[in-house]
């Protein structure tokens, strides 16, 4: 790593770490370099304004992505969730205080919720790849994506809230049971277009 490239690193480990303990608005951005051991005009040189530094730490949550080829059980949806949701914790119990950080400042900081949503997003498409992929052949038709969103709002929710604790992951699990019931009796399929009046 170039020295710059470390003194960027250490101003967002600085601005993660003061956030976390003191808040956002209560941090200025000469404590920031302070702890960074960094002059302040070096904090403002990478970061404009104090918000980039929070855009910028959405980068420092780990990976969101899973293969699904690493997770899905043919044939079962309810062990591809099980097994998808438990990759995802594992990946982000390390980051649990800064997402929640993260998902706290999103309300006043739109640029945080743009790059939060951007990985919302890629969660939804991560699931609804994980449940067709699982789904058995012949199985009734199904609104994957409505359920795919479900889930990942749940998902988001309980690591916006910190939310890692046993009871929170037998919920979880209790969720997923439904939700992978519902896929298999094509619960929340989409209708097909009506009749027209008059029509049979």
């Amino acid at each position: 790593m170039t020295e710059e490239a470390g003194a960027r690193e250490r101003i967002l480990a600085a601005a993660e770490e003061l956030f976390a303990r003191d808040g956002f608005d209560a941090t200025p951005t000469s404590r920031i370099a302070e702890r960074a051991g960094v002059p302040k005009g070096l904090v403002h040189y990478y970061f404009r304004r104090k918000p980039d530094l929070l855009a910028a730490l959405v980068e420092h949550l780990p990976a969101d992505t899973v293969d699904p080829a690493q997770v899905v059980v043919v044939g079962d949806v309810a062990a591809s969730l099980h097994r998808l949701v438990d990759a995802l914790d594992r990946a982000l119990d390390a980051s649990a205080v800064l997402s929640h950080l993260l998902w706290r400042e999103a309300d006043t900081h739109p640029a945080v919720l743009a790059e939060l949503e951007v990985r919302f997003d890629r969660l939804v498409a991560l699931i609804g790849d994980v449940v067709a992929a699982a789904r058995p052949a012949g199985a009734p038709p199904a609104d994957v994506d409505s359920a795919a969103r479900l889930l990942a709002s749940a998902v988001s929710h309980r690591h916006a809230v910190a939310r890692h604790a046993d009871d929170g992951q037998e919920t979880m699990h209790r969720e997923l049971r439904f939700l992978a019931a519902a896929l298999a009796a094509g619960a929340g399929a989409r209708p097909g277009p009506r009749p027209a009046a008059g029509a049979g």
